[in-house]
């Protein structure tokens, strides 16, 4: 059985973080580590996770040093690199080995006379482009999709770029995390966004973490649980592993802490619901609760129930009709432990609830969120202090990108004010989401991808149909600040286009430039680089879409070259465009920035019907058949998002190896392996079609039975194009039906 960790940070975090430094050739220094996530520093590349209002002079974690060193390594992939290796042999890289090459230094386009990629003129570069787009039969032949770490500055761009080419096509890295979360949200209390601030943690009796796994995903999230923890707040965690992170934690800037080897007790309460149990175990807890309130009236806030809400009367029938044999079978919990978690809830003057991927990623992802908003209305826990929805976004701008327009499907006043500012007429209809791109790609009916950072053929799912459909494609684009998977999966003609990193100065015009950010609590601060860029050639994202844009459209009605000048312009297009942005270029100018206007957060609804709605959902069936598991996929500790930094995963005991089965040691008797045996993982999507993921080791672990769980990207591959989440289209890569085949 792997030796999984009880403890996250501590020594542990320290060493491996100088590891790294030292691994990178972090030759920066401190002069760099020390201005990020600082008020006139620049925003860390990896979490989005809220800066306090007064930094500590060390804001940073161990996934932030991994991702700044990164960033600053000396290693970089050259021309002469690509001359070296043809891309069929790269293509036979693992993801480790193509990231490690180092940073991008010039624009490479493809040839396939030589199967290499040769640096080209970025004026060459953006002819290509243009001249492929002008090309095409129809503007909704392409798609444009974004990573979460793109500037709300280069979001507006691009958003802008793509309409005015006539398309909605904008896949984006939130359709498979937290689109369940906006989807489900949005129809709750009509925002898709958290109603909480890094404030009201401070002041919260309890906080209920649902799927998620801080000590890996948000480290920085632990320094203020640890507070919380501290001042006597209940946390109560459901997670189906057991993650060190929710255990206990050591902060490594602690210095009295680490010295004594003392750590703090995260979790009060942990609770290893089933993979796919997390809505039955949130309406057993409203059923212990509605049951106890027909004898006690103050276990509701009737008050805010009759001013705020719409639909409880529904809500509390439908609760009253489900069987309590039928939910603890779901959740695998049993009636004391729910009955445990809804007395913490009950005695808790203010609660927040926060989760991630482990709610999100599946069929009924938007239904677990509007159980969670279901739980927080029935005592008013959203729109006073302490109290809220805290849906916790990973990468770091994510949430700003769509902010910005990032979206397939525009509200019509954004695409009003967006005409009305510059003078065209914008699409209406609909484009592709990143499920319905990678199908349409397939199909021939979008043949040119441009992808604004991120890794779209590892981060995907279904792996080898998204690889077909990108060599589909007549071009693939990818603007990136290190050689990744999606380079060597590639249409016809293809592009590398190298940008700078969030560290890097941007200088434009002469004069140093800043970009904004939006993070999880909807706070917008400014991040501006202060080093060398690895590269004279490298631009940066709103330099390179401007270039796009005034190659494709060379005579209006955008003049790109000045909006690219000064990024103040485009802050100020954002300002008459988007509202919530009123003084922009001033408020950014202020330590931590500003507050974007959150309604629900004042108890202000502005739903269809002026209310926050109590929505009604069925339960799923989430049962497999006899002899299969349910597989969750999930990060090691050594990689952000589909960024590998190290095989191995500390806090859960394994090293050096990427292809591991976590297992409940039971199911594995039953199945007759040992962690020595070697499996092929099988999928069972309803199209029918056979996926494999072969050469897996079983390891034993703290999971419930008939669970498992892996690493992705590695595991993709299982996820059905077609297996995703009801309205919101993310794929359900929580809940993954599978059988193992014993090798050899």
């Amino acid at each position: 059985m792997a030796e999984q960790k009880t403890e996250a940070g501590g020594w542990g975090a320290l060493n491996s973080s100088l590891h790294f430094l030292r691994r990178e050739s972090f030759l920066k220094g401190n002069a760099t580590l020390f201005r990020m996530n600082q008020p006139r520093g620049f925003d860390c590349p990896g979490c989005a996770w809220p800066d306090p209002k007064n930094p500590s002079p060390t804001e940073f974690c161990e996934n932030g040093v991994k991702a700044l060193t990164y960033e600053t390594t000396t290693k970089r992939a050259t021309p002469e690199l690509f001359a070296k290796h043809t891309v069929t042999e790269m293509r036979g890289w693992d993801d480790f080995t193509l990231e490690n090459t180092g940073r991008l230094t010039h624009p490479m386009a493809y040839n396939p006379d030589t199967d290499r990629y040769e640096a080209v003129s970025w004026d060459e570069a953006f002819d290509r482009i243009a001249r492929h787009l002008r090309s095409l039969g129809s503007p909704d032949e392409a798609a444009f999709y974004t990573s979460g770490r793109t500037s709300n500055e280069a979001a507006f761009l691009y958003q802008l770029l793509g309409r005015l080419f006539g398309t909605n096509n904008f896949p984006d890295c939130s359709n498979m995390c937290h689109e369940s979360s906006g989807v489900g949200m949005g129809e709750s209390i009509a925002t898709g966004k958290g109603t909480v601030t890094l404030e009201d943690f401070e002041k919260a009796d309890a906080i209920f973490v649902f799927g998620q796994n801080p000590g890996t995903n948000h480290p920085r999230m632990l320094s203020e649980l640890e507070k919380a923890s501290k001042r006597g707040a209940r946390i109560v965690s459901f997670n189906p592993l057991k993650e060190a992170g929710l255990l206990n934690f050591t902060h490594p800037q602690n210095a009295v802490d680490m010295l004594l080897g003392r750590s703090t007790p995260i979790s009060s309460h942990y609770y290893q619901v089933q993979i796919g149990g997390d809505m039955a175990a949130i309406r057993a807890m409203a059923k212990f609760i509605l049951e106890k309130a027909e004898s006690d009236r103050s276990v509701l806030d009737h008050d805010f129930l009759e001013r705020h809400t719409h639909g409880f009367e529904e809500y509390r029938r439908l609760v009253a009709e489900t069987p309590w044999e039928v939910l603890l079978e779901q959740s695998g919990l049993d009636r004391h432990q729910i009955a445990e978690a809804a007395e913490v809830y009950l005695g808790a003057g203010s609660v927040i609830c926060c989760w991630a991927m482990g709610l999100t990623q599946h069929r009924h992802g938007v239904a677990n969120i509007q159980e969670v908003v279901n739980l927080l209305l029935l005592r008013g826990n959203i729109g006073r202090p302490g109290a809220g929805a805290c849906p916790v976004r990973g990468h770091s701008n994510v949430q700003g990108d769509r902010t910005m327009g990032i979206t397939e499907e525009p509200k019509e006043e954004f695409l009003a004010r967006l005409e009305k500012e510059f003078g065209f007429t914008a699409p209406r209809h609909h484009g592709f989401s990143t499920v319905h791109t990678i199908k349409a790609m397939a199909e021939g009916r979008v043949g040119f991808f441009l992808g604004m950072g991120g890794n779209f053929a590892s981060a995907t799912p279904d792996s080898d149909l998204t690889w077909q459909a990108l060599r589909r494609c007549g071009m693939t684009v990818h603007v990136s600040t290190h050689l990744n998977r999606s380079h060597v999966v590639h249409g016809a003609a293809a592009l590398i286009l190298p940008c700078l990193g969030r560290s890097e100065a941007d200088i434009q015009a002469g004069s140093r430039q800043s970009v904004t950010v939006e993070d999880s609590m909807s706070m917008v601060h400014a991040s501006t680089g202060i080093n060398r860029p690895a590269s004279e050639h490298l631009k940066s994202e709103p330099a390179i879409i401007a270039g796009i844009g005034a190659k494709l459209f060379p005579n209006g009605p955008v003049d790109w070259n000045y909006l690219v000048s000064d990024y103040d312009h485009i802050r100020e297009c954002i300002e008459s465009v988007i509202p919530g942005f009123a003084d922009y270029n001033k408020r950014i100018q202020q330590p931590g920035g500003f507050h974007l206007p959150n309604p629900p957060a004042n108890r202000e609804w502005r739903t269809s019907t002026g209310r926050a709605n109590f929505i009604s959902n069925t339960l799923p069936r989430i049962s497999v058949q006899p002899g299969h598991l349910r597989l969750m996929t999930l990060r090691s500790h050594n990689q952000y998002n589909t960024t590998i930094y190290d095989s191995g995963d500390r806090y859960r005991g394994i090293t050096g190896e990427r292809r591991v089965l976590f297992l409940n040691a039971d199911d594995m008797r039953e199945l007759g392996l040992t962690e020595k045996s070697s499996v092929t993982i099988r999928s069972h999507a309803a199209d029918g079609r056979e996926r494999r993921a072969p050469e897996f080791r079983p390891v034993a672990y703290s999971i419930p039975k008939g669970c498992a769980a892996a690493y992705y990207p590695e595991t993709n591959v299982l996820v059905g194009i077609d297996e995703h989440a009801v309205k919101s289209h993310t794929p359900m890569s929580k809940f993954i039906e599978v059988s193992l085949e014993q090798e050899g």
